[in-house]
């Protein structure tokens, strides 16, 4: 048993100890089928706080043969899978984090430190073979395996941090030497039964991908099998917000928002975790970053960002082609960059299916909000922010002018003279100005009926306060948007609000760039 080599079990019992412990370990059944495969070399990106490293702790202890982990994984659900018995123990770990080693040892050659550690241990595993002190870990596990045919699970956590942390050049040349040697080597490449590399950014295209591309990629713009392992499932948090106490919805307000295709709603699991411990809903994840680090890249001077930012803030979504960017952090050549690298972050999520990123959810909008609440160019939209309480009063109260009024300001306010009259642009705004609605109600665009989509209904979550249907109309009336809510009966998905329940119509002049609106009482019994 050692710290790097086959090293024990005590990470997972840690894990296990935890007040709240979400059980994962299926993910140990996606990887035994790939042991020994083509297609055993693995990275698996996500953003920080999502579970990245207890998925690496749980991996080396299930395979290490440096301890026995029976008794740790006998009530998880891998111990029912046929593949438990397998691999258990059976296998030499090599696992080591790569960010941990970096901030220890920054003013060293890092690949150094690794090969000097790891040859000690080494001679200490396995001493019926004789090690060089030249030899590097490449070396060591080619003679292991030629001398005893034993294989090796390689797990390397933080992989990316030299990319991240923008190290010098000699410093990264010497890692990917290391990397090439390791995974690129035909020799050494029967002594490996699985590579599991995790990070943040998937493998960088224009100078490690030459190294790694023999590499599955999973990350957040394509989880593939390894999606519901990425962070809390539906079901999951489900049954914590049951457990603990909590609202579901408010829980999913908060938190949830990241479709990874087969998987449609996937939340924040630091925040989920703590808002269940703490009995409040809060920002958890965001404490983990800074600010700085979003405000940096949306400022950046790429045509279009500001408007797509300011689409997402009111809750739009946007495209964006993800394949240009290289995963690298200085390599931004578009708004396209920008937004692929903050899906990564998880800052934002992403639609592969229509190719679309939008910000997932409550504590993520917050954090863009502060973001940009002091630069010039987001000031009106800030205002805008601000005065979206006086708006939603001005609604609840039914003053129709006032809300008018508050519309034809926020559409002039945040959008460009070219797209003035673009319909997603209108859209947009009236997102923005019910931002604070966010605080009192689930915001639902597209509300689904039998006949057709809502524009925007807000729900209640909290007592008291009436649900809202708005419905928007270009160069109509705001008598034919009450119309149609009516034709097309949205009160009947809202029937326990019925006596609580206002519909709202708005309708945009282009011609005169003013909003006109209606609001009535659902006397429907």
């Amino acid at each position: 048993m050692g710290i790097y080599l086959n090293p024990n079990n005590e990470l997972l019992r840690q894990d296990r100890k935890a007040k709240i412990f979400v059980d994962k370990s299926l993910i140990i059944a996606e990887l035994n089928e790939l042991v020994n495969s083509r297609e055993k070399f693995l990275c698996i990106s996500r953003p920080r706080r999502f579970g990245k490293s207890m998925a690496g702790n749980m991996i080396s202890a299930y395979y290490s043969k440096g301890c026995d982990s029976r008794e740790l994984f006998k009530d998880l659900k891998i111990a029912q899978d046929k593949s438990f018995e397998d691999y258990l123990n059976k296998l030499n770990v090599i696992k080591f984090d790569l960010n941990a080693l970096y901030n220890n040892h920054k003013w060293k050659d890092v690949v150094a430190v690794i090969n000097k550690r790891l040859r000690d241990e080494f001679v200490e595993e396995f001493p019926n073979i004789k090690f060089g002190e030249d030899d590097d870990l490449e070396y060591c596990m080619m003679k292991v395996y030629a001398k005893t045919g034993e294989t090796f699970v390689v797990i390397i956590d933080e992989y990316d941090v030299l990319v991240r942390e923008k190290v010098s050049d000699e410093m990264f040349k010497s890692y990917l030497s290391f990397l090439n040697g390791l995974f690129k080597n035909t020799d050494l490449s029967p002594a490996i039964s699985l590579a599991y590399l995790t990070g943040i950014l998937p493998i960088v295209r224009d100078k490690i991908q030459s190294k790694l591309n023999l590499f599955n990629e999973y990350s957040m713009t394509d989880a593939g099998r390894f999606t519901e392992f990425v962070g809390f499932t539906a079901e999951e948090t489900q049954d914590l917000c049951e457990q603990y106490g909590m609202d579901y919805e408010e829980c999913k307000r908060w938190y949830d928002g990241y479709d990874l295709g087969a998987v449609k709603e996937i939340f924040s699991p630091r925040s989920v975790v703590s808002a269940m411990e703490r009995k409040w809903f809060g920002s958890y994840w965001t404490q983990t970053g800074s600010y700085e680090a979003l405000k940096n890249y949306i400022l950046m001077d790429f045509k279009g960002i500001r408007d797509d930012v300011v689409t997402m803030i009111g809750g739009g979504k946007v495209h964006v082609e993800v394949d240009s960017y290289l995963n690298t952090m200085t390599d931004f050549h578009s708004k396209h960059d920008v937004f692929t690298y903050l899906i990564h972050l998880g800052y934002l999520a992403y639609d592969r299916a229509m190719q679309l990123c939008y910000i997932p959810n409550e504590e993520i909008r917050k954090q863009w909000v502060i973001s940009v609440q002091y630069e010039q160019d987001y000031m009106p939209i800030i205002k805008l922010v601000e005065d979206s309480k006086t708006l939603l009063d001005a609604t609840i109260n039914k003053d129709e002018e006032a809300v008018a009024a508050a519309l034809t300001e926020a559409h002039t306010r945040t959008t460009n003279p070219l797209t003035y009259n673009n319909e997603a642009s209108f859209q947009s705004a009236i997102g923005l100005a019910y931002f604070y609605a966010n605080t009192k109600y689930t915001v639902i665009k597209e509300l689904p009926t039998g006949k057709g989509y809502a524009d925007l209904a807000l729900i209640p979550y909290i007592p008291n306060i009436p649900a809202l249907i708005i419905e928007l109309k270009n160069n109509k009336s705001a008598e034919s948007a009450i119309n149609q809510i009516k034709e097309k009966k949205y009160d009947d998905l809202l029937e326990h609000y019925r006596g609580n329940l206002l519909f709202v119509g708005i309708n945009y002049d282009p011609n005169t760039k003013e909003h006109q609106c209606r609001i009535e009482e659902c006397t429907i019994e």
